[in-house]
């Protein structure tokens, strides 16, 4: 069986628990502070394999920077099964951070500096195509340079990969083409609503925004939207996939959760309706813990989730 190449960042995250995060101006006492790997690319990356387990290879492919961080990156990938072969170390930049501040409500706020993530090039490109070659289902998103990320994702087309694109963080602008390049687009509420152009607060606006987004060439457009599920809407698809209840205590990596849970489905061979609810559950169990990576679940456990449903 085939896996999962995953393109994309890596951050040390610097997390802040706080009742209420400080206003410009303002000092605010937190309540707990921790330091974890992160990164949107890595945590999608440590998803995926969490969910394939030894059923087929998930590889990282970006960058980090020689330092302590870097070092960290690197053995939280593979301590959770993740291939690091085209890893590289920047000789010039610093590892990325996130500093994310989570409120009361485990809602997160993030403030991200890239550092080496910035620096990928065709070097990355050129890792990724041999990544490709153990992969059904190319991961990406925004966080490293969107021309390298655009020529991944062409490449893979190209060798029949599917391809699925995370479009987080939003950027001002897009290179031509980027969002036709992929298979599936899965933005949240908030990045539903820059793509349409009109808020995002309900099933019917997700639809909307759905409908609205596919006109810019994606296939397949799948709008997480938290504790209400995803919509997705296809050709041949139009629906709600429901998310299971459940407590919350941080929403730090629920979307990364998804994505990489919807990858590992797919390069398992699940059709996509079976792949967005083991994504979907993935999601919602990441919520009911802690941290980023760690809190990622293993397959056992999001089928456990959904045989409760």
């Amino acid at each position: 069986m085939l896996g999962v190449a995953v393109l994309g960042s890596l951050n040390m995250d610097l997390v802040v628990e706080t009742p209420q995060p400080a206003g410009p101006g303002e000092t605010r006492e937190g309540t707990r502070f921790y330091a974890t790997p992160g990164g949107k690319g890595a945590n999608q990356a440590v998803a995926a394999a969490r969910i394939l387990g030894q059923r087929a290879p998930v590889t990282m492919v970006g960058r980090v920077g020689r330092d302590p961080y870097g070092d960290e990156l690197i053995a939280s990938l593979q301590a959770a099964g993740v291939g690091t072969k085209y890893v590289r170390r920047d000789p010039t930049r610093n590892s990325g951070v996130a500093v994310i501040f989570i409120d009361a409500q485990g809602e997160n706020y993030v403030n991200a500096v890239y550092g080496a993530n910035g620096c990928c090039d065709e070097q990355q490109v050129a890792d990724a195509r041999e990544a490709l070659k153990d992969a059904a289902v190319l991961l990406v998103q925004q966080e490293i340079p969107l021309d390298v990320t655009l020529k991944a994702m062409t490449g893979a087309r190209k060798s029949g990969v599917t391809v699925i694109l995370n479009p987080a963080p939003m950027r001002s602008s897009l290179p031509d083409g980027f969002l036709a390049a992929c298979d599936f687009l899965t933005p949240n509420a908030h990045e539903a609503a820059e793509l349409s152009g009109f808020p995002v607060d309900s099933v019917d606006a997700a639809r909307r925004a759905a409908l609205q987004i596919r006109r810019t060439g994606p296939a397949t457009v799948i709008v997480t939207l938290g504790h209400l599920g995803a919509w997705v809407e296809g050709k041949n698809i139009s629906e709600l996939v429901p998310a299971p209840s459940v407590p919350v205590v941080a929403t730090v990596g629920a979307g990364d959760a998804f994505n990489g849970g919807l990858a590992a489905g797919l390069a398992m061979g699940l059709d996509l309706l079976e792949a967005l609810h083991l994504g979907v559950a993935a999601g919602a169990l990441c919520v009911t813990r802690a941290g980023a990576q760690e809190a990622m679940p293993t397959f056992a456990e999001t089928e456990h989730l959904l045989g409760q449903e």
